[in-house]
């Protein structure tokens, strides 16, 4: 009997091409237009050499340390800057004013300062390279008057390895991206409109919301084995769609999710049942008619998907760093951030963490629905 509900309850959903459209298609092709816009932001590059001047003066040609650096971190690809040498300050201003250079250096005796015009990210970059070299110096001259002897032990090399300002030190073997993240929001969204399953199935066991409902209400079988026989078709219906979802963006589209194939499916089935328990909760919960439930769906996994990064990238970052504790308590990123991490991270810590809290959270969503329909009794039909 459990197998003859679960199947006719798969074939009613899979004929509601309303819902077909928005739980396998729309994603579909939502995902054809992400890549559309954003398969050229991985392709620009992640730094460039900045344009900087430094003023060759006699205090500069005098302190050899500064200007062999100077000239080392100015060579090769991995050079930091794109360095142009001028005689006097004017002519430094002057290619600054006219914005050919980012700031130029100045050396005082063992000194140097720097001038720029406005600040950012390159302004930092020369700042932070000053601040080292001066505290490198100061070290040098510290140690050679208490220990002359360290000149001949190459003490100034190793010094001045430090100043490497560019080293790459990745925190996963994943190469960056920048728009993984879009598509990791999509299967999160996906999945999370998998509610609209679970608000059919539980307006379709309400007699009092349905006459669908009245006539399984009346039927010998028990509600609850019926809610649970057509739940289990649903939940079979979506996870094979975002299967779908995922073959297409990944075979199709060419969107890297890593090697942990395995996680991942099964963060999608997690995601899958987090998604019908939601909708079926929200449909428990609230005693209104079919479209207001929807609206009220769609709004919590726009909302949700907004915060995660959806529309704006920043924006799950943003929520990270002031108010760390709505993307925990957003089951939409909490998915996103499972998939994010087994991209990026070469340990499961940050995985496992997510998986728990969505765990808790599908949890929570099961027992509500659960409470909420055992409970509803009719007096008549």
């Amino acid at each position: 009997m459990f197998g003859h509900i679960m199947l006719t309850r798969m074939k009613c959903l899979l004929r509601d091409r309303q819902l077909m459209f928005w739980t396998l298609f729309f994603p579909l092709i939502l995902g054809t237009f992400f890549q559309m816009a954003f398969s050229n932001l991985d392709k620009t590059e992640s730094f460039k050499p900045i344009a900087a001047a430094v003023i060759e003066n006699d205090a500069y040609k005098n302190n050899s340390f500064f200007r062999q650096l100077m000239d080392t971190v100015s060579e090769g690809d991995s050079r930091i800057f794109n360095l142009t040498r001028t005689v006097t300050a004017e002519e430094a201003n002057q290619l600054l004013e006219a914005g050919d250079i980012v700031g130029y250096y100045t050396a005082d005796g063992n000194q140097v300062s720097l001038t720029v015009k406005s600040s950012g990210i390159n302004q930092s970059i020369m700042k932070s390279f000053a601040d080292q070299y001066l505290q490198t110096s100061s070290a040098v001259e510290e140690i050679i008057q208490t220990n002359p002897q360290a000149l001949q032990n190459g003490i100034l090399s190793k010094l001045s390895d430090e100043l490497d300002l560019m080293k790459e030190v990745p925190i996963g073997s994943a190469p960056l991206s920048l728009s993984v993240n879009y598509f990791y929001t999509l299967i999160a969204m996906a999945c999370f409109y998998g509610s609209f399953l679970g608000l059919k199935e539980v307006t379709d066991i309400q007699a009092d919301l349905s006459n669908c409902a009245m006539r399984v209400n009346m039927s010998p079988v028990h509600k609850f084995k019926a809610f649970l026989a057509g739940m289990t078709g649903a939940l079979i219906i979506h996870f094979a769609e975002i299967l779908i979802l995922l073959a297409y963006v990944t075979q199709i589209l060419k969107v890297d999710f890593g090697s942990k194939t395995g996680y991942v499916l099964a963060t999608a089935f997690l995601g899958c049942v987090l998604g019908l328990s939601f909708g079926s909760l929200i449909s428990a919960a609230f005693k209104k008619n079919e479209n207001t439930k929807t609206a009220i769906l769609l709004t919590s996994i726009m909302i949700g998907s907004f915060l995660a990064g959806m529309m704006a990238m920043n924006m799950k970052y943003q929520v990270m760093k002031y108010m760390p504790i709505l993307s925990y308590l957003n089951p939409v990123n909490l998915l996103t951030d499972a998939l994010y991490s087994l991209y990026y991270y070469d340990t499961l810590d940050r995985y496992l963490l997510n998986m728990g809290l969505m765990g808790a959270f599908a949890a929570v969503f099961c027992l509500g629905t659960y409470l909420i329909i055992r409970r509803r009794k009719y007096a008549s039909l």
